[in-house]
């Protein structure tokens, strides 16, 4: 199956072991269980079974699968049933996915990291990726998150901290003009621009296994108020 990732997404560092993977991975699902409860041991062991397997074939790497792990704990202590690596459609596959009553969760999981080819752009080129994320992703589910370590500032657009139905012609254009840049097979089309959402912002403290979640307009306000 084609896995439609951003270049440059993995994060750069050498590749654990099997056996070191599966070491971390397990010791961080027991540490999640003794936060979280009992409750969530049955799925996350799902979650570290798929994510061994997809080790194996050299598609995931420990940083990553790490923030998967803690978004899905936290997600299946609130009941949710939780898959990572989600295959969506169109070539697509989401980093963790919740289901509860009928409703859906994605949250995407942003590090920060920028390839060598986006040296000399990589606020511009991070940018980019948020907005194909939105763009691509929020519409395969009722709720659409983006999540990040503390360390990390998420490049989002004050265009998509708005409503849909408050974005201007002129914004939706230059974020189109941004996403050309870097994608083009395919392009980030106009009406996804338009109708993409994101719901929250997931804060995750990775040494203490925590997660926050803000809504857009407090993100702005606490964070990228005080760094644009």
């Amino acid at each position: 199956m084609v896995v439609n990732r951003s270049r440059g997404e993995s994060e750069g560092a050498s590749r654990l072991s099997e056996n070191e993977f599966a070491r971390d991975i397990t010791v961080l699902i027991d540490k999640l269980v003794e936060a979280l409860g009992a409750d969530v041991r049955v799925r996350l062991l799902k979650v570290r079974d798929k994510l061994l397997e997809l080790h194996q074939r050299g598609i995931v790497k420990i940083n990553h699968s790490v923030m998967e792990v803690i978004c899905a704990g936290h997600m299946a202590r609130l009941g949710y049933e939780v898959d990572v690596e989600r295959y969506l459609g169109d070539f697509l596959v989401c980093d963790v996915y919740g289901e509860k009553g009928g409703g859906t969760h994605i949250i995407e999981v942003e590090t920060g990291f920028a390839p060598p080819e986006a040296a000399l752009d990589p606020q511009r080129y991070l940018r980019a990726r948020v907005v194909s994320k939105v763009a691509r992703y929020s519409k395969y589910a009722d709720k659409f998150s983006l999540a990040t370590p503390r360390y990390n500032i998420i490049e989002i657009p004050e265009t998509l901290l708005k409503p849909p139905r408050l974005r201007q012609l002129g914004e939706i254009e230059a974020l189109k003009k941004l996403c050309d840049i870097y994608y083009s097979r395919p392009p980030i089309q106009v009406e996804e621009l338009v109708n993409c959402r994101i719901h929250s912002i997931v804060i995750l403290n990775i040494d203490e296994l925590g997660m926050t979640e803000y809504s857009p307009e407090n993100y702005y306000e606490k964070i990228l108020k005080h760094v644009w």
